[in-house]
């Protein structure tokens, strides 16, 4: 069974891969729309990893034994 922390640390790892796509997507398009709406998404993803980041720091914080 996965601890929290490591669920956590999962979904950080996800959210860093969907960032990087978000973030060459961007680049990638001429489309000025397509690439403000990449940047926006990108922009949004970042907030969801620092909050994500922010808890894992606060559970191994509070609770050492879902530290890895």
């Amino acid at each position: 069974m996965l601890t929290v922390g490591t669920k956590i640390q999962q979904t950080i790892s996800s959210c860093e891969s969907v960032l990087a796509n978000l973030h060459s997507f961007s680049l990638e398009t001429q489309d000025q729309a397509a690439k403000q709406m990449f940047q926006n998404l990108g922009n949004q993803q970042q907030q969801i990893l620092d909050n994500l980041n922010a808890r894992l720091q606060y559970i191994e914080t509070q609770e050492p034994q879902y530290k890895q």
